[in-house]
């Protein structure tokens, strides 16, 4: 038809969208670019668009769909999707509500479950608190996208059983086709699997996440998207170790297409871990060149610079890392706070902590929070500087108080209940108190007492303080303590002192009868002695012979020791050619004594003691078996020695 009438608009329709259902994209759009006078925008503005949406030009999608002079259902529903593939969340819910509004058709069940998957992006990607759309979910779809959104919200228990219920109609589903494989199942269950996975990982069990990533991987899916997140999470739990495996991985995420099946922060993320896995693996050219290049396209983001200062921390060079966060924070006044945290970390490596501390009192927004006046205070007392401690004590106390004066709002901590400014003022005396500063605690314990008169405890710490500097004003304010009948506690004392955690448990006395009850009454508080034990005597003990003063310390360690004589039983020695004996070696033969026992005693055996005893101090008695044990020994070590040679 075509070489009949090159231009007519039926046949030019026919073949793009011939060429659509083939997958020929490209060619499809050429013909409809070389064919613009008799191929307008009204006539195919839908299949250029779908073309466009399906090449991921999804920008030119986009005005396609909105220079089309008619918005039909079709196109609606493209502009929905091209909304979703631009992350412009908000507008595609809309579109899709509009839709489900006024259509009705076959594919509702479709567009709702579009909807839930919006929805789901918007609390993952956006921290929205997804409403509550009425959807029922009735297939494995819905019930997928609603454990997204609860994962966005923090409900991983929740999310899991959702995903459980959406594996078990996945299974429902598709075994109702006799077509279908078990593999094909496993495959389509493959990123329910994976949710489940991140959640597992999420909440500690790393161990089975990883296990299950590894079962998906081994699937071998197509979806490039879903081997790219799994890779990037076996990453993260892999860290700085196992990074022969990570640098396996990390060759997933960089498969053709990844880049148009995940979101912009899902692939941010993903270059973010392949700089870190790049300054663990030493490779600082490439996670600088990396890390840069993350900076360009988000200059207000953390972590680019964070990854640089660590690299040069690596290298050793602090104060360039240093240098570079500080002209970050100068730069970008927003993110000043997480910045300065590193800076002080830096510092404190570096032992630098008056410096640090310089740092984290220059974060405004932070150095009145009480977690930062307790760091501060620890790191100028570990400084010795209990002058600038006292000082942020002082700053926040006023701060807390200004600000109450000012808006009228009392700020509490909550462990116990009480405003923080008493809270700060409270650990203030006690500080003060512990380092001498006497007089100022007592001025912050009368101001707490004066906000509080029935405060026993700091009216009793107020006394105890007095009690160092003036004694008799403590015992003036000693006679506001209540009585100690209207503090006594109701208290079991036998029941307390026999409970388990006792420390001291009082014995329980006999019944004493008769003579024995008299003589107990008789004696009254008399303490009876206890009777000393004789220490014993060793049996060669001679008590006319002065002990040895040194008899404690190691032979070795006396002043009278002189060391091995050397050569004393030489003359036993056999000479003469190998295998000749001597007459002095008869003598020398243990086996040939009459008192010897046919097998030798063990070392330390009770005959070897008895036979000694009467000669020489059993602290200095060598074991019987003990110079053929050494013989055993060393002629073991030559074996092995010949054996390992």
């Amino acid at each position: 038809v075509l070489q009949i009438s090159k231009d007519d608009v039926t046949a030019l329709q026919c073949k793009v969208v011939c060429l659509i259902q083939n997958g020929n994209f490209k060619e499809a759009l050429s013909v409809i670019n070389t064919h613009t006078k008799v191929l307008t925008s009204d006539v195919i503005a839908f299949e250029k668009a779908y073309c466009e949406y399906r090449l991921n030009r999804i920008e030119n999608a986009l005005k396609t769909i909105q220079s089309a002079s008619q918005q039909t259902d079709k196109l609606k529903e493209l502009y929905g999707q091209v909304l979703y593939r631009l992350e412009r969340y908000d507008d595609c819910l809309a579109a899709y509500r509009d839709l489900i509004r006024n259509s009705q058709d076959e594919y509702e069940e479709e567009r709702k479950t579009n909807l839930s998957a919006v929805v789901a992006a918007q609390s993952t990607w956006e921290k929205v608190m997804p409403e509550d759309l009425g959807l029922r979910e009735a297939t494995y779809e819905l019930c997928y996208n609603s454990a997204c959104a609860l994962i966005g919200q923090g409900k991983l228990n929740e999310a899991m059983k959702k995903l459980q219920k959406a594996e078990e109609l996945c299974r429902q589903s598709l075994s109702e086709d006799s077509d279908v494989t078990e593999e094909d199942i496993e495959a389509e269950l493959a990123i329910i699997h994976g949710q489940m996975a991140y959640i597992m990982q999420l909440q500690g069990r790393t161990e089975d996440a990883l296990q299950l990533y590894n079962q998906i991987i081994k699937l071998k899916p197509t979806d490039v998207g879903l081997l790219a997140v799994i890779a990037n999470n076996i990453i993260t739990i892999n860290k700085d170790q196992n990074v022969f495996d990570s640098k396996k991985k990390v060759k997933l995420t960089n498969a053709e297409g990844v880049e148009h099946k995940l979101s912009k922060k899902q692939l941010q993320a993903i270059e973010f871990n392949k700089a870190l896995l790049a300054m663990y693996t030493n490779q600082a050219d490439q996670c600088r060149k990396l890390s840069a290049s993350l900076q360009s396209q988000s200059p207000e983001h953390l972590l680019p610079v964070l990854i640089q200062a660590a690299q040069l921390c690596r290298e050793k060079q602090h104060a360039k890392a240093v240098g570079l966060l500080q002209d970050f924070a100068d730069q970008h006044p927003a993110n000043a706070a997480e910045i300065k945290l590193t800076m002080a970390q830096l510092k404190i490596a570096q032992g630098s902590v008056t410096k640090a501390c310089m740092i984290l009192r220059s974060i405004e927004e932070l150095q009145h929070k009480p977690g930062m006046v307790s760091a501060l205070v620890t790191m100028y007392s570990h400084e010795e500087d209990i002058d600038s401690a006292i000082e942020v004590f002082t700053q926040a106390i006023q701060w807390y108080q200004q600000f109450q004066a000012r808006t009228n709002y009392v700020c509490y901590v909550f462990q116990p209940k009480s405003p923080v400014h008493l809270s700060l003022i409270r650990e203030a005396a006690n500080f003060k108190l512990k380092h001498g500063r006497k007089k100022e605690a007592i001025s912050d314990l009368e101001e707490l007492w004066k906000q509080n008169p029935k405060d026993v405890h700091t009216l009793a710490q107020l006394i105890s303080a007095y009690s160092l500097v003036d004694p008799e004003k403590a015992k003036v304010l000693s006679k506001h303590l209540p009585s100690s009948d209207t503090m006594s506690l109701k208290v079991d004392v036998d029941a307390l002192e026999n409970s388990h955690g006792a420390t001291y448990v009082r014995k329980k006395a006999g019944k004493l009868t008769g003579d024995n009850q008299q003589k107990e009454q008789g004696q009254g508080d008399v303490k009876k002695k206890k009777k000393k034990k004789k220490g014993k005597l060793p049996k060669n003990y001679d008590p006319k012979v002065t002990p040895d003063p040194e008899r404690w310390l190691p032979m070795r360690e006396r002043s009278y020791y002189r060391g091995r004589k050397k050569g004393k039983k030489k003359d036993q020695v056999g000479k003469g050619t190998q295998g000749s004996t001597t007459a002095g070696s008869s003598e020398l033969d243990a086996s040939r004594t009459a008192s010897s026992p046919p097998t030798s005693p063990r070392p330390g055996s009770a005959a070897a003691v008895s036979a000694a005893s009467n000669v020489i101090p059993p602290r200095h008695q060598k074991p019987a078996g003990a110079p053929a044990t050494k013989k055993k020994q060393q002629q073991k070590k030559k074996k092995g020695a010949k054996g390992g040679w």
